[in-house]
């Protein structure tokens, strides 16, 4: 049965069973998960050599392979109040997936599986495990692409990516995972298999059950399986490093260019003078645009005929060099050479050596507001650290502002002030802590930064709702308030 009651309580429920002691806890997962489906310590444990984002101290894992065992294992949790930490791809920045020693961990790793392809409607069913590089690759013999792309492709999971409402490079042509979810399927706290696996565009049927669990970062339900929509694979491709004076440029290119593509333009990345500085010093990549400039953008368009789309992308380039938008330009004349570009923007190995202690940050605002909010950034933060560095990148064209930091200090409150250099400036000007990344542990006592008060005791009641026992990621997003 689904509570829907926001008086529920932690003893709701009417006969609760007996409390089992631990090894009759494991035992009665074991049954349900089998051998190969339960991990206890150092195989736990082992998982994690050097993972830097999160701390993992829970030493027992259940890897179900089926919504069935989904289910009866959230079902146990749920009578036995024990705290669940859904895990996927572990690629997460904001400490989502994070446990503590007495929370079980559900890894959704065996339920990999790639259900039904439809060609016609152009819709994959797949269940949450399955690896976005995967499923990328498995369309290729189809001509159809899943369009969602980002840095961590090669490990994060499609249900990691619908639960943090994932976006990446393409967003501004094809939107977030939001937009790229017809339907899902997910199990709620208490074992309720809630199945709504549309498949179709336009479904106006009653409220949109699947946007509950889209970005809900596992609080709400754990997701096991999703209709996903597809799109024609684009034929050509042509890309481009760009080097801008200001960032009014920056912004006077992003339109000129969408308005002059008829709709191709997939990309625009920006990099700053730092970021792009790092990445091209001594030993490290090399530089396809000599000289200094403020801001550099990595621009892409995706189309479907080479000998149309091949001359416009460049009359596009030459005029905006012509009119004096842009001060340089380099046009990739090989796949080589157009992985060279964006391995500029993906690879953060040097960010994070050289800016330390490393934070990252991921925050949007309208793209008029960017400069001003880089500048405020840049003058609280060199206040406080004058020695530090800060680097400025991101997914601009929607909006999404990537910045890593370094403040060179390790003093107690260092870290947490640094924040405070970074979210503050967003409460005047109506951006956001979070463009795509999520909340987790990393940003909920900022959240209120970007969501009104009744926003928050919404999200309360959705949270007391549908998981009234608290189980779910529990303390992840916001803490509950009684």
């Amino acid at each position: 049965m689904v509570t829907l009651n926001p008086e529920s309580s932690r003893d709701s429920l009417e006969t609760p069973p007996p409390r089992l002691d631990r090894t009759d806890f494991i035992d009665r997962l074991r049954q349900i998960v089998g051998e190969r489906g339960l991990l206890e310590g150092d195989e736990v444990s082992s998982r994690y050599p050097g993972y830097f984002m999160e701390k993992v101290e829970s030493r027992l894992m259940v890897r179900p392979a089926s919504t069935d065992e989904v289910s009866e294992v959230l079902r146990l949790c749920n009578e036995q109040d024990q705290s669940v930490v859904t895990q996927g791809g572990m690629s997460g920045w904001v400490r989502a997936t994070q446990t503590e020693a007495d929370d079980l961990i559900l890894s959704m790793e065996r339920m990999n599986g790639i259900e039904e392809l439809d060609t016609v409607n152009r819709t994959v069913v797949v269940q949450a495990g399955v690896v976005l590089q995967s499923l990328q690759e498995s369309l290729e013999e189809q001509g159809l692409i899943f369009p969602l792309d980002l840095g961590g492709r090669g490990s994060c999971q499609v249900g990691g990516n619908a639960a943090t409402n994932a976006g990446g490079i393409r967003v501004i042509r094809y939107g977030m995972m939001r937009s790229l979810v017809l339907g899902l399927e997910a199990v709620m706290a208490d074992g309720t298999v809630i199945s709504s696996m549309n498949k179709m565009l336009k479904n106006n049927s009653g409220y949109d059950i699947k946007q509950l669990f889209l970005g809900s970062e596992g609080t709400l339900g754990v997701i096991t399986r999703l209709v996903l929509r597809l799109f024609e694979q684009p034929s050509s491709e042509n890309a481009a490093m760009v080097a801008l004076r200001d960032f009014d440029s920056v912004a006077r290119f992003l339109r000129f260019m969408d308005s002059r593509l008829g709709g191709k333009l997939s990309a625009f990345e920006v990099l700053d003078a730092s970021f792009y500085g790092i990445n091209t010093g001594p030993g490290r990549e090399r530089p396809p645009i000599e000289g200094d400039y403020p801001f550099y953008v990595i621009t892409e368009a995706l189309g479907f005929d080479s000998t149309i789309d091949d001359p416009q992308f460049e009359r596009v380039l030459m005029a905006a060099l012509e009119e004096g938008i842009i001060a340089d330009a380099v046009v990739p004349k090989s796949q080589t050479e157009r992985h060279a570009i964006w391995q500029l923007r993906e690879n953060l190995e040097h960010v994070v050596s050289d800016l330390q202690p490393f934070q990252a940050f991921d925050v949007s605002m309208p793209v008029g507001d960017m400069e001003s909010y880089m500048q405020a950034v840049t003058a609280r933060f060199k206040a406080s650290w004058p020695d530090g560095k800060l680097c400025f990148l991101g997914h601009v064209g929607d909006g999404n502002l990537h910045i890593a930091v370094g403040c060179g200090s390790n003093a107690a409150g260092a870290r947490r002030e640094v924040e405070h250099c970074v979210y503050e400036p967003l409460a005047s000007i109506g951006g956001s802590i979070s463009a795509e990344h999520g909340i987790g542990l990393e940003k909920k006592d900022f959240l209120s930064l970007s969501r009104t008060r009744e926003e928050l005791e919404l999200m309360q009641l959705l949270k007391r709702c549908m998981d009234p026992r608290g189980i779910l990621n529990p303390g992840k997003v916001f803490d509950l308030t009684r």
